[in-house]
């Protein structure tokens, strides 16, 4: 027996109504505006490191001091250094960094809840659309660095590995700070998904853990001394289309 099907076409007035706005339109050319003042601003941050971990973590906490012990290393080595703007480990990232001898970046959002700009920025840039703002993070970042933290810094870990694995952005080192906190996710990503077919055992080679700052500047520095910074034409054309 046919089934008929109730396909929405571009003549439904429903569709002329709303998704066919005018605000529709005017919103593509903000994003796009956005793009551009963001790319203009960050294109000559790098070589650059991107610091994440939980905007809820106190000064007086381990996690924070050791943000900051590591942005202040990368800024003393060369690197600049990105956070999301905020508080917590975003904070204590950038306030290392404004010690150094680098420059220390917000790449600040408006939220309903914990979002706050912090004092410690060298460089300050403002998004409306946090999917813009998740660009920029890979976008000019050489390394990623990854505190503790809650499902903001799962999903930019998240994104980033995937971007790696599937050839989207260039392969960075990926480091994991604080062993006890990353232990069980660690271990479901060597068991359940290599077991379960999901990801193969070499995407493991995908994610450091590391816990000394000097340590890892190194692991860092080690990755580029054979290829140095600079992006070919080829690997440009790849962050062209992130």
């Amino acid at each position: 027996m046919a089934i008929t099907k109730n396909t929405p076409t571009i003549t439904d007035p429903d569709l002329q109504g709303s998704r066919l706005t005018g605000h529709e339109s005017w919103h593509a050319f903000e994003i796009m505006a956005e793009f551009v003042g963001a790319t203009e601003r960050l294109k000559e941050i790098s070589p650059a490191v991107s610091i994440f971990g939980s905007a809820r973590t106190q000064p007086d906490s381990p996690y924070y001091q050791l943000a900051e012990q590591i942005a202040r290393r990368l800024s003393d080595a060369g690197f600049n250094v990105i956070s999301g703007g905020g508080p917590g480990i975003m904070e204590a990232a950038n306030k290392g960094a404004y010690g150094g001898k680098s420059a220390s970046i917000g790449l600040n959002i408006e939220l309903p809840h914990e979002q706050t700009e912090n004092a410690y920025q060298d460089i300050s840039q403002n998004f409306k659309h946090f999917f813009m703002r998740k660009v920029m993070f890979v976008k000019y970042a050489s390394a990623y660095v990854v505190l503790p933290g809650g499902f903001g810094t799962l999903d930019e870990l998240m994104e980033v590995i995937t971007l790696v694995q599937t050839g989207k952005t260039l392969k960075i080192p990926i480091i994991l700070v604080c062993e006890p906190f990353w232990r069980g996710l660690v271990d479901w990503i060597k068991t359940t998904l290599v077991n379960e077919g999901m990801i193969i055992a070499d995407d493991l080679d995908l994610i450091q853990v590391i816990d000394d700052p000097a340590t890892i500047v190194e692991a860092i520095f080690r990755h580029y001394e054979t290829r140095g910074f600079k992006l070919s034409p080829a690997e440009e054309q790849i962050q062209l289309y992130l």
